[in-house]
């Protein structure tokens, strides 16, 4: 079972900021994560899986698509055949 104060030390670890008035819902909803892991833990994974593996993905195949020139059309700030975007850091 988490405490509040610890999932305050983890909220400042994930660098996100929870207020006092969430506190207890998030405690709340973290240990029902939590249970569910308990839950987990309890099943007995010895044997082998009893479904096949199926690819769900399509093949890689080379399509058709739109130019550069068409995908830059709206773009606000291209630069160099690139599309420009704003500094995440």
């Amino acid at each position: 079972m988490v405490k509040e104060n610890e999932v305050l030390h983890i909220a400042e670890l994930a660098d996100i900021g929870i207020s006092s008035s969430e506190l207890g819902k998030f405690t709340e909803h973290f240990n029902a994560i939590l249970e569910y892991f308990d839950i987990l833990d309890t099943l007995e994974a010895t044997g082998p899986l009893e479904r096949q593996l199926v690819n769900i993905f399509r093949e890689d195949e080379v399509r058709p698509c739109i130019s550069q020139e068409d995908a830059l059309r709206n773009s606000h700030n291209p630069e160099d055949g690139y599309i420009r975007a704003p500094k995440v850091i």
